[in-house]
């Protein structure tokens, strides 16, 4: 009987990965379905043998072809790499910083694999379209009289740059929101079937190094002696790294509201709602900033 159940369970989770598949094509839904595409694959990988595995995501993908085409077995493979990175790190009980770590770098290597792909291979440069979408709009736009006249093409060009700037970070974004999210379902789906996966800290564990504010500090300087114009590899990097150690301070901030809110016995939707406002309004960044630098939690701990 228990058997049954757990050969139903699989089928149940391939069926949902070939749904997931398909509503990649849909636009809207596409979004959604992505952010959870890895969710089934990483429980069949963690729970059936390499050779049922192996036997469920062909049928997948043999279905997803047959219905999508080519798309449906490119989509899907990009989504199983990290899968199985997740679920191998699962199977050997590692930490989940460990799996988490192990599955965004995968994404992201992924992605920029991609970016060179298409730019050898295709002749697309991810770049260029860009530049050449952000020129047309506001051309059409300057045409139809609806352009501000402040509007030159030196604001043109300098929009465009800051957006080309912006793709590591989008990357490096959207591999850690996929691995997050991934996590976040798959772990608690997987104890309940009576396996161990590791937990993360709680959120009132969050901590940074100190020396982390040092780091922040040193490429705050950087960023304010470096011209925002150009294309050069240090202007890259600050553009990117900025805003990423403002989402590390953040977190920081977040972490510290939930360890008042654990030491003051707060109601557990406050922390929840100022974890808001400060993903929201970056600057309440800087709450997490005294925080790694100065030891102000003793102050609420209970004497």
């Amino acid at each position: 009987m228990n058997g049954l159940k757990t050969g139903l369970k699989s089928i149940l989770w391939s069926f949902s990965a070939l749904i997931l598949l398909l509503m990649v094509a849909v636009p809207v839904l596409n979004a959604l379905a992505a952010a959870v595409l890895m969710v089934p694959t990483v429980i069949l990988y963690t729970t059936l043998s390499k050779r049922a595995f192996t036997l469920h995501m062909a049928a997948v993908y043999g279905i997803g072809v047959i219905i999508m085409g080519l798309p449906a077995l490119i989509v899907g493979l990009f989504f199983l790499v990290p899968s199985l990175v997740m679920g191998h790190y699962y199977r050997k009980g590692a930490p989940a910083r460990k799996v988490l770590t192990a599955t965004v770098l995968t994404v992201l290597a992924q992605l920029l694999l991609e970016l060179v792909v298409f730019d050898l291979v295709f002749d697309f440069s991810l770049m260029n379209e860009i530049r050449e979408m952000i020129t047309k709009t506001v051309d059409n736009l300057r045409e139809q009289g609806i352009m501000p006249s402040v509007w030159t093409a030196t604001v043109t060009e300098s929009y465009v740059q800051s957006l080309i700037h912006s793709i590591p970070m989008a990357l490096i974004t959207v591999s850690f929101l996929l691995a997050v999210i991934t996590h976040a379902i798959a772990a608690p789906a997987l104890r309940s079937s009576g396996l161990t996966i590791s937990h993360l800290q709680a959120a009132r564990e969050w901590r940074l190094p100190r020396i982390f504010v040092f780091y922040y500090l040193v490429v705050l300087i950087a960023d304010m002696a470096t011209p925002n114009t150009g294309s050069s590899f240090m202007t890259v990097t600050l553009h990117n790294l900025v805003p990423l150690m403002q989402m590390a301070f953040s977190i920081q901030a977040m972490g510290f509201f939930f360890f008042l809110a654990h030491e003051r016995k707060w109601n557990k939707a406050i922390p929840v709602l100022l974890s808001v406002v400060v993903a929201i309004f970056q600057p309440f960044s800087l709450i997490g900033v005294i925080d790694a630098a100065f030891p102000i939690r003793k102050a609420f701990k209970k004497s």
